[in-house]
């Protein structure tokens, strides 16, 4: 997703769609849509663009930047409800992921050559296993560690 994908996927999330998020936006529709399509030397601002993440309870803009980054975007699973199950759960869907990209590899592999749609699944395999380990991390850490965040390594 780059970042006009994101900006469009959140504004269609937005209830009311472009009138409702450029109104909430305090800007005329004309207006957010110049910045939008860069006309006029114009473009959205990155306070604007994580308002209408907020806007729209959504990550998209993150996600945008993270892949223009190199990266994925992983969400912190909230500190609500989290217990050894949902460590297993983890656990379990992370090791899912291992499987599959175990077989994909294999399957892609097979031939001596990785093409351009095997090297795009390979990878989107390997983004979910990053963010399950985040997730994982994120999960014990909250659970096991003293700190209240568990986010400071010492």
């Amino acid at each position: 997703m780059n970042l006009r994908q994101s900006y469009l996927s959140m504004i269609k999330q937005f209830s009311g769609g472009w009138d409702a998020i450029s109104a909430a936006l305090g800007m005329s529709r004309d207006a957010l849509e110049n910045r939008i399509y860069e006309r006029k030397g114009q473009s959205l601002c990155v306070d604007t663009a994580l308002q209408m993440q907020a806007f729209s309870s959504t990550t998209y803009f993150a996600e945008a930047i993270a892949t223009a980054s190199g990266g994925v975007f992983v969400a912190m699973p909230s500190a609500v409800d989290i217990d050894n199950e949902a460590l297993l759960n983890k656990f379990n869907q992370l090791h899912s992921h291992i499987g599959l990209l175990s077989r994909r590899f294999s399957e892609a592999t097979a031939d001596g050559e990785v093409d351009k749609r095997e090297r795009a699944d390979l990878s989107a395999i390997g983004d979910e296993i990053h963010k399950d380990m985040q997730e994982l991390l994120g999960l014990t850490f909250r659970i096991y560690c003293r700190d209240a965040q568990g986010s400071e390594l010492e």
